[in-house]
């Protein structure tokens, strides 16, 4: 009869030692499953602030093509630094370089001679929290009548 009892007290131990392994391992599944969860929301935190940056220098994109006619033509750049973006409430901001290229008398398309086409590039730099930056450029193609005085500057929008 020792023998028994002897092997019940041991079955009673195993089963203390094997429910403190179990718990151990909940805890460390728990563990990594906010750690994941912490990290995710991070991302999805960045994520947001790079497609705020990538807002940004698409306003200053449609900022600098409405100030076009202020852009000299001698091809040096017209930048403008570090704009708010109308309406953000984070500080997102946009810079914005334009520069002329050059013109075209003879637009496709239209009669040899009788207008005239601006060449424009742009380049929009937007930024917002977290170091989140996009670049964008765009080109932009203006056309007026040849007898409008030879600059796209000189014309009433």
């Amino acid at each position: 009869m020792r023998t028994h009892s002897h092997s019940a007290d041991r079955q009673r131990g195993a089963a203390l030692v094997i429910g403190l392994i179990l718990l151990l391992i909940l805890t460390l599944l728990a563990i990594t499953g906010m750690n994941t969860a912490s990290s995710e929301l991070i991302m999805a935190g960045n994520e947001q602030f790079r497609q705020n940056a990538f807002q940004a220098a698409e306003a200053g994109i449609e900022q600098a093509i409405s100030a076009l006619p202020t852009v000299p033509q001698s091809g040096v750049p017209v930048v403008v630094a570090d704009q708010p973006v109308p309406g953000s409430t984070s500080g997102d901001e946009f810079t914005t370089s334009s520069r002329y290229l050059g013109d075209d008398l003879n637009v496709p398309g239209f009669s040899a001679g009788k207008f005239v086409g601006f060449h424009y590039e742009i380049t929009s730099t937007g930024t917002s929290a977290r170091n989140a930056n996009s670049q964008h450029a765009q080109g932009a193609f203006v056309i007026q009548s040849a007898g409008g005085g030879g600059s796209y500057g000189s014309i009433n929008p």
